[in-house]
């Protein structure tokens, strides 16, 4: 632990929350799939928003990328899917950051299949170009 002993790093708590997430999107994913709502959430209702985030909009952030913000405070988390002229996604990350650190990993193969398919979700509803079109 390099902050304080008491508090653990965003790099030491990635992986079980980059887990639970994916858990959730799996098994959200699968319900949608199947035409099946959960009880309590839809995919539609899952994470806080997507949007697009144009390129330098931070420092040291020279491409865009189209971010689907899970949670936000401290800590957030989202997936950023970095695409091609034609939308096509060439990239995704998993990013998890609390105050002033952060850190981030590529999906797992499986994982990034799941990731693909609801990025097109994203785009047959028209998540994409509304979002696009609303920062650029």
């Amino acid at each position: 632990m390099s902050r304080n002993d008491a508090y653990p790093t965003c790099a030491e708590r990635l992986e079980e929350h980059y887990r639970s997430r994916m858990a959730d999107l799996c098994r959200l994913w699968r319900n949608e799939c199947d035409g099946m709502e959960d009880d309590e959430e839809t995919l539609a209702d899952y994470g806080l928003c997507f949007d697009y985030v144009a390129p330098n909009t931070f420092e040291d952030q020279p491409e865009g990328y189209f971010r689907y913000q899970l949670s936000w405070g401290g800590p957030s988390d989202e997936f950023r899917f970095y695409v091609n002229p034609d939308f096509t996604v060439h990239r995704i990350e998993y990013w998890f950051l609390d105050w002033f650190d952060g850190t981030s990993r590529h999906p797992d193969p499986e994982d990034g299949r799941l990731l693909t398919d609801l990025w097109e979700w994203f785009r047959e509803c028209g998540a994409v170009e509304a979002a696009f079109r609303e920062r650029s």
